[in-house]
């Protein structure tokens, strides 16, 4: 339950009493997942009074985005500025590592949150299709941990420096419930699919550009993770 209430307090801006030891949670990054049911399981139930899908696809991205703090949408931020940069590798890494906010952070937020918006809004089942996409989000980030080679030391050196390849497999297992939500199997199989490819894409862009993975990385991931699930189910 330690690392349980340590991954909670990572991943969300829920009032969750005193901190625990970042450790309990750094031995078991599989376990990410449950994050995505907490932060995703508020939304949907918060949506399912709301009656319009435009409204109630707001509301649902706007509530995942304060329950965690932001802190994932920081690192989407920080991965545009990296991204746009021009010039060399150190370049890129000042710009995505910087205090500064640029024009590929503000283009890589407003990209990809309305394109969220816009596909939760047209999924069949709203409260399901935000719940497996913020599960699915949590799944890539933790796959991201387990495989992705760090640039330089921070959280993600650290929680890597515990992570073993086995980690994938209770990662995906615990997304399994999802086949339960009330979504055709194929499109939870298909998310769930989407989201490895990203952390694949992710991982090997951010070694490309970058050098190697940072948190920034692994917050865009889980960012943009949200919108491709999100996405899929619209379009299916």
């Amino acid at each position: 339950m330690r690392s349980v209430l340590a991954l909670l307090q990572f991943c969300t801006s829920l009032p969750l009493g005193k901190s625990v030891e970042f450790e309990h949670f750094a031995r078991r990054s599989y376990l990410y997942p449950l994050a995505g049911y907490v932060i995703g399981g508020i939304a949907a139930g918060i949506i399912s009074w709301i009656g319009s899908p435009v409204v109630g696809a707001a509301v649902a991205i706007a509530v995942v985005l304060v329950l965690s703090g932001c802190t994932h949408f920081d690192g989407l931020l920080d991965f545009g500025d990296g991204l746009m940069a021009h010039g060399s590798r150190e370049k890129r890494v000042v710009a995505m590592t910087d205090r500064a906010t640029g024009a590929g952070a503000v283009a890589a937020g407003m990209v990809v949150t309305l394109i969220a918006f816009a596909a939760l809004q047209n999924a069949a089942h709203l409260p399901a299709a935000i719940l497996a996409a913020e599960v699915s989000a949590k799944v890539a980030m933790s796959y991201l941990t387990t495989l992705g080679p760090p640039f330089r030391e921070g959280i993600h050196s650290y929680l890597r420096g515990f992570a073993r390849p086995w980690f994938l497999v209770p990662a995906t297992l615990l997304a399994l419930p999802l086949f339960l939500l009330p979504l055709p199997r194929v499109s939870v199989a298909l998310a769930l699919a989407v989201a490895a490819g990203i952390a694949a894409v992710m991982m090997l862009l951010a070694r490309q550009l970058f050098g190697g993975v940072n948190g920034d990385v692994v917050g865009a991931a889980n960012e943009i993770t949200r919108a491709g699930v999100l996405l899929l189910l619209a379009l299916l």
